[in-house]
């Protein structure tokens, strides 16, 4: 099997690799820290999206993939709803969102 619905990979690996470089860029180059966040939850769906197009590519009768994807989704989601928490936390004391002025916190 060389596609998927008559799509080749290689288009599947190209867009993954751009939503990664995205999330990555706006995971390191933001200053807020909901920015932050959203740019790990877009590098975890690139990932999800490479899990799903190589499970569909190699084993499409197995569920392996689908397991896998699944997986990203629950710690995906558990990372949205720890980082959330976190960030309200810092909002509380700091009134501000920016990850820099968290070495303001030391006890």
């Amino acid at each position: 099997m060389n596609s998927i619905n008559g799509l080749p990979l290689a288009p599947f690996l190209v867009v993954a690799a751009g939503l990664f470089v995205i999330g990555l860029y706006g995971a390191l180059a933001r200053k807020n820290a909901i920015a932050v966040l959203m740019g790990v939850e877009l590098m975890l769906n690139a990932v999800n999206l490479n899990l799903i197009a190589f499970w569909r590519y190699v084993a499409p009768n197995s569920s392996a993939g689908l397991a896998f994807a699944a997986f990203v989704f629950i710690v995906a989601a558990a990372e949205a709803a720890v980082g959330l928490a976190l960030i309200i936390s810092v909002y509380r004391n700091l009134r501000s969102v920016d990850p820099e002025k968290l070495d303001q916190m030391k006890m």
